[in-house]
Order: C-alpha cells, then structure tokens, then sequence
C-alpha cells in the first residue's frame, strides 16, 4: 500500500497549498484575499465565465455555485493531479478544459467576464494573454498578481528561496502594483484596484 506526502498532495503548479493551509497566518492572509475577490466578483455580476489558470478548480467551483446555471469553463494546461482535484469539483454549469492561455479558441466576447487569479506571473508573454482574455470578455476581467517587490521581501524575511533572491519558483514576472494597473489599463478602465496583502487585486471594465 502506497502512501502519499503532503507536497505530493498538493496539486502540480502550486508551491503551497495556499487554499488548504491550516497555518494561521496563511488562514488570515487567504481570508481576506478570498473576501476582497468576493467583492469584486460581485461587482462585476458576470453573465459568463472564462477562468484562465484554474488550477484545481477551487474559486472556479465556488463562482460555479455563485452563478447557479450561468456558465463558468475554467481552463489550464494538461496535469493528471489537477485534472484529479477538478474531478472533485463538479457542476451542471462548470467545464474543465485543457489548453494553454495564449490563443483562446473562444469567440470574441463570448464571456461577461474572464479572470487570471495569481496565474499571470507565471505565463511567458502576459500582455499577450491579457490581451486574449479582453478579446473573449464582453464586460471585465479579473485578475490578481503578488505584488512586488514586497512578496520576494517576504519570502527572504521567512528564509525562503534566499539563492533565487526571494522569488518563488515558476514566477516569471513581477509587477508593482503601479506597473500592474498600467498593463491592464490598455484594455479599460481600471475600476478597483485593491491591496489584499501581499497582493494586487484590479477589476478592468473593458472598453472604457
């Protein structure tokens, strides 16, 4: 009988189980982002979803459940744990699909609204998956970065990834929070931009 660690429990793509932490720092820090996403959701009241870098389907479930039957697709690349932890997280109006960020296959203005949530550090050309994600949205995006550089300050006060400076693995861009609503304003009008700590939140009305 085979047993399973922690690490290897948590999802490929994520370097913390961030969403299940029992940590009470991290339970803090995860309430208030959790909140502060809650409420821009909200604002922007979307129709339709496209959720890029779903991951494991956690906040793609939970607006599953938000929008009753509107529909919500989240999307991400092609990994056996993630498509394990989606499996848990099913709904009549929610699909899974695999594929990269960077040429969506969707219509343009097929969703009221598309989201990136701490996924565009990630992704090797971000204005150019920005500019997909405005393409296939009607109404907003919603999306969410580490703000830097207070996020690498962190992790070298907490003596994590001191040889990499501080910078989490798979973080391939870095933005401050001004640099950040300067991306996104090209595709709108930034209409909240909010400081979860150690996070930039923004809720771009697309058009404006």
């Amino acid at each position: 009988m085979s047993t399973t660690s922690a690490a290897e429990a948590v999802p490929t793509g994520n370097t913390y189980d961030k969403y299940g932490s029992t940590n009470p720092v991290v339970r803090r820090l995860m309430s208030n982002f959790e909140r502060t996403l809650g409420e821009l959701f909200l604002q922007a009241a979307p129709t339709a979803v496209l959720d890029v870098g779903c991951g494991e389907g956690v906040l793609t479930h939970q607006w599953a459940q938000a929008l009753g039957d509107k529909r919500i697709v989240g999307i991400d690349l092609p990994d056996d744990k993630l498509a394990a932890e989606q499996a848990t997280r099913q709904r009549a109006n929610l699909q899974y699909l695999v594929m990269k960020a960077e040429n969506l296959p969707f219509a343009d203005g097929e969703f009221g609204l598309a989201t990136a949530i701490e996924v565009l550090e990630h992704v090797p050309d971000p204005a150019h998956t920005v500019a997909e994600m405005a393409r296939v949205a009607s109404d907003h995006l919603l999306v969410s970065v580490p703000r830097e550089p207070l996020w690498r300050g962190l992790n070298m006060a907490r003596g994590a990834y001191l040889k990499d400076l501080g910078n989490t693995p798979g973080h391939v861009n870095h933005w401050s929070k001004r640099s950040f609503v300067k991306l996104l304003s090209q595709h709108g009008e930034v209409v909240e931009a909010r400081s979860p700590f150690p996070w930039t939140m923004l809720l771009v009305r697309l058009g404006g």
